[in-house]
């Protein structure tokens, strides 16, 4: 690969890695054709961007890269795809989906500023909530006692006013 390229490549991914908040490290090395095929699609479909890069030019994308990303080197072995993802669990789900013995299999994920190493971590990242979920889950609770006050004084005032009904029919 010639220089100019490899610096075009070493852009294009620096950028993803600033363009969204979460990525994964996967080895898609035992699929063929078809279930690369079928992943890339699923993947679009999803909204995560899928690259299959060289290790060494991740590894100075990382270098380059505000933060310390040091846990991720040695995962830098073999054959690495990136999948890049605004929401965290969305790439973990779907390799959940997709993967038939452990294949395409998970070699480590940075999500919500922390690192997952290994293929044994894809279960507690599939189980992560994103942001938006949590802040729906908080504002759901906030919600609750308001709702049970106002639910109260309407249940209240439509006794109230029957019982008042009913004294004023009586002669």
């Amino acid at each position: 690969m010639r220089k100019e390229d490899k610096s075009t490549v070493i852009e294009k991914i620096a950028a993803a890695t600033k363009e969204f908040a979460h990525f994964y490290l996967v080895d898609l090395t035992a699929l063929d054709a078809t279930a690369t095929s079928d992943l890339r699609r699923k993947c679009f479909e999803s909204q995560i961007k899928l690259m299959v890069v060289k290790n060494s030019l991740l590894h100075k994308v990382l270098q380059n890269n505000d933060g310390d990303f040091s846990p991720l080197y040695d995962s830098l072995k073999g054959s690495t795809a990136i999948m890049f993802s605004n929401v965290g669990n969305t790439p973990a789900k779907l390799l959940k989906e997709v993967a038939k013995g452990g294949i395409p299999s998970l070699k480590a994920a940075y999500v919500e500023e922390s690192f997952y190493i290994g293929a044994d971590q894809l279960e507690a990242l599939s189980n992560l909530k994103s942001k938006n979920e949590l802040i729906a889950d908080v504002v759901a609770l906030l919600q609750s006692p308001a709702k049970n006050v106002i639910s109260a004084l309407q249940s209240g005032g439509n006794t109230i006013h029957g019982v008042l009904q009913t004294l004023g029919d009586r002669k």
